[in-house]
């Protein structure tokens, strides 16, 4: 059994780092697994590199413009939308060719277009797609927040400056559900939630739905001590860590206003000993808004030195407004690190209220500062760490992803 997954990048995003870890687990089970990708950032093995520099900035650009021109030259959420008008023909490849089934995955931003993707489908193959956001069965976003028109048909796009019921979304969602209606297609959501919200769609209608979580590798991410953690980061052993990760603290989705009044109501409260590591860009601008002293440790890419981070920490927060099924929470869960998040997409299935972390009530920067502290000062710490390690090990371990992916393969 030959399978190809498909990918725009091959470690840049959430998408890709969930990819490759699939990938890696495929293999380590076994199955002959290949992933094509448009950018090629590691080189790493198995992975296979499609399409000239060229044409892939062209597709890119091509895509990007005509959204622009169609919404009067407004940037106005420009890169919160994709129409897919451009793109990589992959079936003409070798690995193509070779595939029994084809995996896709994140597709967007000049990579396969609807025209690629009708001649996937033209091929015959299987395909299973999964889904680390709703592009897959809505018009044109990836996130549609409190709108539910792609369950029969987009039209009034609320991200588009110019909306009516034949707008960019409309046309794009017809011409997907046109092609996908006589697709051999499986859909599977990284969460529950994305899969029941997957299953209302037109564009699903008729195909097979599922849920399948992300994996992770339990032995890099792993326990470790902490002071010994704490000493080779040159982080301080007398105080509460707050980790917080974000490749983008600028996106409004990351809930940034809610986690600065969460710092705020903790000093306020006389959380003198509390900090907070900052993972990610920018994070020193981030740090300057913040109630609580914090420490800018700047963009891991990942692995131990990663696990090193999750490891000095005492809790993990989420203030996401917006999320799956966050790698950043299972690699803290793995790590045995207790997490904080609001009740919001696939947050509420990794952390299991009162038992590996607490589940703070939506965009409640209250409940998101009590969640913490009683974590820090209320809580079995201990049991809490326990439970959040045999939550990743049980739940979400490369081997334990693998065959579920294996059985849905056979």
């Amino acid at each position: 059994m030959n399978v190809l997954l498909v990918n725009t990048s091959e470690t840049t995003g959430g998408a890709a780092i969930a990819c490759g870890r699939i990938l890696k687990a495929l293999r380590n089970e076994g199955v002959d697994a290949r992933m094509m990708v448009r950018n090629l950032e590691g080189g790493g093995e198995g992975v296979i590199p499609v399409g000239g520099a060229i044409r892939k900035k062209w597709c890119f650009l091509r895509e990007r413009a005509s959204i622009w021109a169609a919404n009067g030259f407004s940037r106005d959420n420009l890169f919160y939308v994709d129409i897919a008008n451009s793109g990589i023909d992959i079936t003409r490849t070798k690995a193509f060719r070779k595939a029994d089934i084809i995996h896709l995955h994140w597709i967007n931003q000049g990579f396969i277009s609807l025209n690629g993707l009708e001649k996937i489908v033209a091929s015959g193959k299987p395909i299973i797609w999964t889904m680390h956001d709703m592009w897959p069965f809505t018009g044109i976003c990836h996130h549609a927040d409190n709108c539910i028109r792609y369950n029969a048909e987009c039209h009034d796009c609320p991200l588009l400056p110019k909306r009516g019921f034949r707008d960019l979304a409309r046309d794009t969602y017809d011409r997907k559900a046109g092609i996908l209606e006589r697709a051999d297609i499986t859909f599977v959501g990284c969460s529950k939630w994305l899969a029941g919200l997957c299953g209302k769609s037109r564009i699903a209608e008729g195909h097979k739905v599922v849920s399948i979580p992300n994996p992770i590798d339990t032995a890099t991410y792993a326990p470790s001590d902490k002071a010994e953690a704490r000493h080779r980061l040159g982080l301080p052993s007398d105080k509460k860590l707050i980790l917080f990760c974000s490749v983008k603290t600028t996106d409004i989705r990351k809930g940034m206003k809610y986690f600065q009044d969460c710092c705020r109501i903790l000093r306020e409260n006389s959380a003198d000993d509390m900090e907070v590591l900052i993972l990610g860009k920018n994070g020193e601008a981030l740090g300057s808004t913040l109630a609580l002293p914090s420490h800018a440790l700047g963009y891991v890419g990942g692995g131990s030195s990663l696990a090193d981070f999750y490891n000095a920490a005492d809790v993990f927060v989420t203030p996401s407004l917006q999320e799956n099924l966050p790698n950043t929470i299972m690699e803290s869960l793995s790590c045995g690190v207790p997490c904080v998040g609001f009740e919001i997409g696939g947050i509420p299935e990794m952390i299991d209220h009162l038992s590996n972390g607490y589940v703070a009530r939506y965009k409640s920067a209250d409940d998101l500062a009590r969640g913490i502290n009683w974590v820090l000062n209320e809580a079995d710490y201990q049991a809490l760490c326990h439970n959040a390690r045999e939550k990743a090990v049980s739940c979400y371990s490369e081997k334990v992803v693998a065959q579920q992916y294996i059985s849905l393969f056979k």
